[in-house]
């Protein structure tokens, strides 16, 4: 009797050890597709990484190329503002000065006065803008809004 419940046993035992050892063998599979899956997630945050470095390269290129065009736009209208404030006291001493009346044909002297009317209106109008830039979005793309903070630059990622 005894030899035969340690045959029975034997036989479970034999069961039981075969159930754990397809468990592992699940588990083990498992966790080969998780490793997959892994190297995988690894591979694509690397690339992704990588683009974002790259945009983030771009941003900086695009952000200095703004500042310098800023600085250029704002060096061309002081100088366009020098250079409209010359000729307004040119016209002026041409439409004052008694010679200038004289060696000026009536036409010329209208043209003139118009032009200078024309001028410091121009001149006095408060910050105006080249009329060869298109700020029809100045609303929507106004450099006034554009933020130039670097802090975001400076963010440390893990």
């Amino acid at each position: 009797e005894r030899g035969l419940q340690l045959l029975e046993l034997s036989g479970s035992v034999e069961e039981d050890c075969i159930r754990i050892a397809r468990c592992f063998e699940a588990t083990r599979q498992r966790c080969c597709r998780l490793e997959q899956d892994g190297r995988r997630a690894r591979e694509q945050l690397a690339r992704v990484e990588a683009e974002r470095a790259a945009l983030e390269v771009k941003l900086k290129h695009a952000r200095n190329q703004v500042e310098v065009e800023m600085k250029k736009r704002h060096r061309a209208e002081a100088e366009l503002e020098k250079q409209e404030r010359k000729l307004q006291l040119v016209l002026e001493l041409l439409m004052r000065e008694p010679w200038g009346n004289e060696a000026l044909s009536r036409e010329q002297c209208s043209v003139l006065s118009a032009l200078a009317g024309q001028r410091l209106g121009a001149t006095l109008a408060p910050s105006r803008r080249s009329s060869a830039v298109d700020e029809s979005c100045q609303s929507l793309l106004s450099h006034s809004d554009i933020s130039y903070d670097r802090t975001e630059d400076d963010v440390v990622r893990s």
